[in-house]
């Protein structure tokens, strides 16, 4: 077990799925956990269908699948007592556990959370659903795109002549599922440490995506936000607040809220502030952005780069992925590392003292079943018992990267 970053001692089981579940155990296993992910017996070996996994919400087990990384990885058959059993005894010596099932599934297979507290009363379950544990839609299908729709906040973002657009899944699946989930684990170990006592961990996505929107809510009922798309602030209405084309067919970044920013803004694009509307003067929006949009039509992305960089205008450019792991700020700071020849985020937030750190790439399922059931204390006749029977899976060697 790995002692380095915070959660160093801290032992996760993750019960294998898609999206917020995964990224979860990344940034758990990032900051010191060991965290052993139980994968399907019937994945081990399987081939590989792409990078979110099968139609059944297998896991992608491609080392360069980077949201799998810093854990060990063991194949079990959870519909065989013999493979519930295990998994029950790899939670007897965890401190948590996390699964993104639909509500009702683990508690059919027998490792809900009662059956586990009963096993480990100091055990802390962490439930990741779409739309929580209760009410009339928990057991309704869905995907980051319907909660952000459900919750008001998806009406918000786009363009109003082309409609609504979603934000890929940061904001429902990582930032309302993932990172709530996590900080509602780290919250439930804390407790426990000190109780001695677990408890449920109910995170659902629907529920995130409201609390991340709690702005947006504050300022309807205050009559402060126009429930049209493009009309507000922070939505694209402002013109001082969104993106602009340049020369070349790239984008830019405007953030000048602040009147000081604004004017060093309309100084940097060569524009005068007296023959221009007023900063706030919503009536007058429309007639500014088509100011700002044709000056910055007249350079090309990285001049207007250069031309922007040394002033305080919050403006930046609008980089690809791939220009954004080359990016000078992002090489400077350190904000992706390399493990294995693969670049990829660095853990974060950073610590002072007990940094988190990527250990290992992302493993094939069933990778590690033989060595974690080893550690379990079973010996080899025990092993072989339950791979003839099934209830676990063993991959076969993996090469290395590259």
């Amino acid at each position: 077990m790995s002692a380095r970053g915070p959660l160093g001692g801290v032992t996760i089981v993750e019960f294998a799925g898609q999206g917020p579940g995964p990224w979860c155990g990344m940034v758990l296993s990032d900051m010191g956990a060991e965290v052993i992910r139980i994968d399907r017996a019937d994945q081990v070996g399987a081939p590989e269908t792409g990078p979110m996994g099968d139609h059944d919400g297998a896991p992608a087990r491609d080392p360069q699948f980077v949201v799998f990384r810093n854990r060990r990885s063991i194949g079990l058959d959870l519909k065989h007592p013999d493979g519930v059993e295990t998994a029950m005894r790899l939670i007897e010596r965890a401190d948590g556990v996390i699964e993104g099932f639909r509500p009702g599934v683990m508690d059919r297979l027998g490792l809900g959370p009662d059956a586990c507290l009963a096993r480990n009363p100091r055990l802390v379950y962490g439930r990741i659903s779409g739309w929580g544990q209760e009410g009339p839609w928990r057991h309704v299908a869905g995907h980051d795109i319907n909660y952000l729709a459900k919750s008001g906040m998806l009406s918000a973002i786009g363009d109003p002549a082309t409609g609504p657009v979603p934000p890929l899944a940061l904001v429902g699946d990582y930032g309302g599922g993932g990172a709530q989930l996590a900080f509602g684990m780290v919250c439930g170990l804390f407790e426990a440490r000190g109780s001695g006592r677990g408890q449920v961990v109910d995170a659902g996505m629907f529920d995130g995506v409201a609390q991340l929107g709690a702005l947006v809510y504050s300022w309807v009922q205050t009559g402060d936000w126009k429930e049209r798309m493009g009309a507000n602030l922070l939505d694209g209405g402002a013109p001082f607040y969104r993106t602009y084309e340049t020369a070349d067919g790239k984008w830019m970044s405007v953030g000048s809220i602040e009147p000081k920013f604004f004017a060093k803004l309309i100084e940097v694009l060569g524009l005068a502030a007296a023959e221009l509307p007023e900063q706030y003067d919503e009536a007058r929006w429309p007639e500014l952005r088509e100011r700002l949009a044709a000056a910055f039509r007249t350079r090309t992305r990285d001049e207007w780069s250069e031309l922007f960089l040394p002033h305080d205008v919050c403006v930046a450019a609008v980089l690809t992925p791939s220009e954004a792991l080359a990016d000078e700020h992002a090489v400077g700071h350190g904000t992706f590392v390399e493990h294995d020849g693969i670049r990829q985020p660095a853990p974060a937030p950073r610590f002072s003292r007990t940094p988190g750190a990527v250990t290992r790439p992302a493993a094939v399922a069933g990778q590690h079943t033989e060595e974690i059931l080893r550690e379990l204390g079973l010996d080899r006749g025990e092993i072989e018992r339950l791979a003839d029977g099934g209830a676990i899976a063993q991959a076969e060697a993996v090469p290395a990267p590259g």
